[in-house]
């Protein structure tokens, strides 16, 4: 294919994706918003006005950043795992793979989707967070770095569930078992700091604790861990998960019968 049918072929998998998030809000855009307004409510005003301020911030500024960070992660990845499988299960997905279309075209298109969907919700997220507190400012290109970067590897590994899903059950044993676990315990509501010393060094290994102390820095200059190692292993989990899905499709792994 030329660059103008690649383009094409691209734009129309994206505009598919943008259109079906606008067209189903209130499946896509709204729980979100209601959800992280309880977190705000519950954490932030019940519970926060308990909890003394951590490193100069009230608890309400402080997990803002986590919140934004949590709605983006799950947004991203479950917009590509929902959109991705229904292509499969309806058997259109065997209408593109038999197009001139490359795989990595497809990848990328699929992986915008959930971009847009992950970015979309994390700005609602944000302005509803202005009815809550006023928000820091720190370094606004650290803030587009972390929540561009966790959206990509999120939307990647979306598709990769996806990929290896068989029903509709398995499109949600990731999100439940494995990514809500690793967002609860990866700093969104407190800083590692007032764990014990064991513990901490238990946190140092999820991933997620790296992606929302960043976002964090962004907004208030604070991190419990050097930010840059968090962006390393962005880079990292974004290149890898391009690789697996991009091998995957050429493989036609779950996509083929």
């Amino acid at each position: 294919m030329k660059a103008k049918e690649q383009y094409c072929a691209f734009r129309t998998i994206v505009d598919k994706e943008v259109i079906r998030i606008l067209r189903i809000w209130m499946q896509t855009l709204l729980p979100s918003a209601i959800t992280m307004t309880l977190y705000f409510l519950i954490f932030g005003k019940f519970i926060g006005s308990q909890v003394r301020d951590i490193n100069g911030f009230s608890y309400m500024e402080f997990i803002v950043p986590g919140i934004i960070m949590l709605s983006v992660i799950t947004n991203s990845f479950m917009n590509v795992v929902s959109s991705f499988f229904s292509t499969k299960f309806m058997r259109s997905v065997e209408e593109i793979l038999v197009s001139p279309t490359p795989n990595w075209i497809i990848l990328i298109g699929y992986a915008a989707g959930g971009i847009f969907r992950g970015l979309l919700v994390g700005l609602i997220v944000l302005l509803v967070s202005l009815f809550f507190t006023h928000i820091n400012i720190y370094n606004f290109g650290i803030i587009i770095i972390f929540i561009l970067l966790t959206s990509i590897v999120f939307s990647l590994g979306g598709l990769l569930n996806a990929i290896f899903a068989k029903r509709f059950d398995d499109i949600s044993i990731i999100p439940t078992f494995v990514l809500m676990p690793l967002t609860y315990l990866g700093g969104v509501f407190y800083s590692i700091s007032v764990l014990p010393a064991f513990w901490q060094g238990i946190s140092l290994l999820n991933p997620i604790l790296y992606m929302v102390n960043g976002f964090r820095y962004g907004f208030l200059g604070i991190s419990d861990i050097n930010i840059w190692i968090g962006f390393g292993m962005l880079v990292i989990f974004a290149a890898i998960l391009f690789y697996i899905n991009l091998h995957l499709m050429k493989k036609g792994t779950g996509l083929k019968t």
